[in-house]
């Protein structure tokens, strides 16, 4: 896509041009984390001050968002899935999702589960079109032992890889907990959707930057839910502040099983389940 904006074309190609100089010296991780901590650090700096990032009246400062998922409410309905495109104007297409959903299907005598999503061609050719989504009934004839979804999303973790790969500095965490990406800094060379250990980024070729779920963060700092919450009609996502206690986040936490997925990376997920098979990663 052609860049409409000359002067922002020609930093992004400076950019791009610096980008691939540290890559080329070998010093992407130590680079990008650098980078990230000195913008972090000045964006911080409004918030703590009275608060005005994002907005005048918020600040960050004094939340710590958490996300839950109960996997044994989820219904499949995908109803979460297109509120969030509406949302976040994700591009309209069956293959760029913020959150998405997985179908896991054990049939009888089989040790492994059956594993797909709404992009799954059998479930985009069921819907009719790339812009609504649906899970086909493609095991109506077999003998099915167990089935569950799994709402899927950004995990907006603790130590994210994909701050500390990025070479510009757009991609950071705030205050507050949520992993945010910058478009004015982003160079569009997408380490942090290799990066990232959940395939939870993608790259938006029209804008010719990385993307990915925000926890509607233009809402939940305005004192509203993510709008993928707000649609669920069974109560499957739980959003809140861990530092309230008494906020549905908290008690969820606190008074389920909970997991998180690989915790073994290191990454520290913030997203906790419960209700997941041993199968799911």
């Amino acid at each position: 896509m052609k860049e409409t904006n000359p002067a922002l074309a020609a930093r992004r190609k400076f950019l791009s041009k610096l980008g691939r100089a540290v890559t080329y010296a070998g010093a992407v991780v130590g680079a990008g984390t650098l980078v990230t901590t000195q913008n972090t650090a000045a964006k911080s700096e409004s918030g703590a001050s009275g608060g005005s990032f994002p907005t005048k009246d918020y600040d960050w400062t004094k939340h710590r968002w958490g996300y839950g998922v109960d996997a044994t409410k989820c219904i499949g309905c995908l109803r979460c899935v297109e509120a969030c495109k509406r949302e976040n104007d994700v591009p309209g297409t069956a293959h760029h999702f913020r959150t998405w959903v997985e179908r896991y299907v054990y049939l009888e005598g089989e040790d492994k589960p059956r594993i797909d999503s709404h992009h799954d061609p059998v479930n985009i050719e069921a819907s009719g079109s790339q812009r609504e989504y649906r899970f086909a009934n493609r095991y109506k004839d077999a003998k099915v032992d167990k089935a569950f979804f799994v709402p899927k999303l950004c995990n907006h973790c603790t130590h994210p890889a994909c701050v500390q790969v990025c070479p510009t500095g757009a991609t950071y965490r705030t205050k507050d907990g949520v992993v945010l990406i910058d478009h004015k800094y982003c160079i569009g060379c997408a380490y942090c959707v290799q990066a990232c250990p959940y395939g939870a980024r993608f790259f938006n070729h029209e804008k010719q930057v990385s993307d990915k779920c925000t926890w509607c963060y233009h809402r939940i700092t305005k004192g509203l839910q993510p709008a993928c919450v707000e649609v669920c009609p069974v109560g499957a996502r739980i959003f809140g502040d861990l530092d309230d206690k008494q906020s549905p986040i908290s008690q969820f936490v606190r008074n389920s099983r909970v997991r998180v997925l690989k915790p073994e990376t290191g990454n520290a997920p913030n997203v906790f389940y419960v209700g997941l098979d041993k199968d799911v990663i």
